[in-house]
């Protein structure tokens, strides 16, 4: 593989990978067209859940670990509204499906996407497990990019198109079988591939700003094309 590809792991329902969503615009910019979002299903099918009282307060525990280690920010918004909404699902089968209609639209915005959906869930409060609040979110994230993306129709096809459907659990598979091979079971993840050589990045890597990270990344090409 001769071409640098960045292959960044991920669940849209992750709050350690919300926590690494801001280097992604950064890592977009500096390596061109190498960047390629894999998602895990970490949360989705059988992995999907309620959210119990039990549940809400474990995840509410952990959200504020990654707070204090990240800065990234938990809102009570979320936590009235997403932890302890009526009737809420832990499902990221949804939004892995609307990251995969945005990518066959316009590959470049599906990062930017993400931030769209983890904005809305954990500073708005909004319910990213519910296909409805994913089409809103969707017609507004396009009308800003000059894209005419109807909210209605967006939510139909993450609840019931087939093909949609399909490529999405093909896109899941492809991920779980890189990361079985790569013995890794957690998400964010970056994998760093040029010349048939691996670089894996996780943790303190993905959430201490950019800067650092592409100066490794930039030394791991530099030591391979050498």
């Amino acid at each position: 593989m001769n071409t640098l590809k960045l292959y960044y792991f991920f669940d849209p329902l992750c709050g350690w990978c919300y926590a690494s969503a801001p280097v992604l615009p950064d890592l977009a910019e500096a390596f061109p067209n190498s960047l390629l979002l894999m998602p895990s299903g970490l949360f989705s099918d059988e992995n999907a859940r309620d959210i119990s009282p039990e549940w809400a307060a474990y995840a509410w525990k952990n959200d504020q670990r990654i707070e204090q280690m990240t800065g990234q920010p938990f809102s009570a918004a979320y936590y009235n509204h997403v932890l302890h909404g009526d009737g809420l699902l832990f499902d990221s089968g949804p939004a892995s499906r609307a990251m995969t209609l945005i990518r066959s639209i316009e590959p470049t915005l599906e990062h930017e996407f993400l931030s769209a959906i983890q904005q809305a869930r954990y500073i708005q409060g909004m319910d990213t497990a519910n296909a409805q609040i994913l089409g809103q979110i969707a017609e507004q994230f396009a009308a800003l990019r000059g894209l005419d993306i109807s909210a209605d129709q967006f939510s139909a096809q993450i609840s019931s198109d087939p093909s949609l459907a399909m490529t999405t659990k093909e896109r899941i598979g492809l991920t779980q079988q890189y990361m079985q091979h790569l013995g890794i079971s957690g998400v964010p993840m970056l994998l760093v591939c040029i010349h048939e050589q691996m670089l894996i990045l996780h943790g303190a890597d993905l959430y201490n700003g950019a800067s650092q990270l592409i100066h490794s990344i930039k030394q791991f090409v530099s030591s391979q094309n050498s």
